[in-house]
């Protein structure tokens, strides 16, 4: 499909670019080591800007389940004006903001400076470029001119590459831009796939369902359809949602739609969660579609769900007649708390 009158900023054309975003991230951070030897990371930031570490935590739990020979590194996040105990640790502190402004991710930057933690600064300039330079602390500078929820893969990628330089993760670089080249190959079925599923959901309040593993993920399609479609949506996973949440559709107060997705690897019982869950929703008047994840290695499981969020989310937004790119609310809240 292309560019039309309601997408003004053409948020479609900046997701058709997205799978360059690792190549560029991995290129941009290929300079950077960080000595020292770190049990975990922390990463700042709000919004978009934190999205790298919800994944970066999913790959790294599926690495170490995988093979006990990987050193173990905690992955942490910090959303907040200060910085958790965890960033004085042994910990790399990692300052994201894609406008190089977020009042939060500021303020923890300047409570690691303070404290002398070893920090790496990433952004597309504004004060968080300044305050590197002024504080000769490694900095990264993204690309400007999208929104930071879009901005993930050059996230993910330069912390990705920061670690393998510093010895703190393998190396697999490689694998990263054959998923660039994979997720190319499947934009067009993916996009049509992500149209004909936001048909069916005008007029819903959306709720995405995933395993615990996956929970990130689900989230994260939480804040497209937040911030592209301006709809709300909610998130949660099983098994815990069997012990509390379905509950409260036995007196539904609004149109449901539940988006499950579903890791075909699953554990058995989980996958029997998904099915009998769907089952008692449908008795429940409560539409729900199951979304199984690609069966295939873990980066392109990860990003081939988010792909398809992203289009998903865009297509909504279109039916909604809502250009996708810009979030009013946020920017007059700003405004205000000024």
């Amino acid at each position: 499909m292309e560019n039309n009158n309601i997408d003004q900023s053409n948020l479609r054309q900046v997701i058709l670019d997205s799978a360059d975003q690792f190549k560029k991230g991995l290129a941009l951070a290929k300079d950077i080591k960080i000595k020292g030897d770190f049990k975990s990371i922390m990463i700042s930031g709000m919004g978009g800007s934190a999205l790298p570490g919800n994944i970066l935590r999913i790959y790294l739990n599926d690495l170490f389940k995988k093979s006990d020979s990987h050193k173990r590194l905690a992955v942490y996040q910090n959303r907040f004006y200060s910085l958790p105990p965890e960033a004085y640790d042994n910990c790399l502190n990692f300052i994201c903001s894609y406008s190089g402004n977020t009042e939060e991710t500021i303020s923890s930057f300047r409570k690691a400076l303070k404290n002398n933690l070893p920090c790496v600064g990433i952004s597309s300039g504004g004060k968080v470029e300044e305050i590197c330079r002024e504080n000769n602390v490694p900095h990264i500078k993204f690309p400007a001119g999208i929104q930071p929820r879009m901005a993930t893969g050059y996230f993910f990628a330069s912390i990705f590459q920061v670690l393998v330089n510093s010895r703190m993760i393998a190396d697999k670089t490689e694998e990263l831009i054959k998923l660039s080249e994979s997720l190319k190959e499947k934009t067009a079925e993916l996009e049509n796939k992500g149209e004909k599923i936001a048909e069916k959901l005008v007029g819903k309040t959306l709720i995405i369902y995933s395993s615990a593993k996956f929970k990130s993920l689900a989230m994260i399609w939480k804040i497209k359809f937040n911030e592209n479609s301006k709809v709300p949506a909610f998130c949660n996973f099983f098994p815990e949602l069997n012990h509390n949440e379905m509950v409260g559709f036995t007196n539904p107060q609004s149109k449901f739609f539940i988006l499950m997705l579903r890791d075909p690897g699953d554990h058995p019982q989980n996958l029997k969660r998904f099915e009998i869950t769907a089952k008692l929703l449908q008795e429940k008047g409560i539409k729900n579609e199951m979304i199984d994840l690609e069966d295939s290695n873990i980066f392109y499981k990860i990003y081939s769900t988010l792909y398809l969020g992203d289009w998903i989310s865009y297509y909504l937004a279109l039916e909604y007649n809502q250009d996708p790119t810009p979030v009013e609310m946020v920017e007059k809240f700003k405004d205000l708390l000024k």
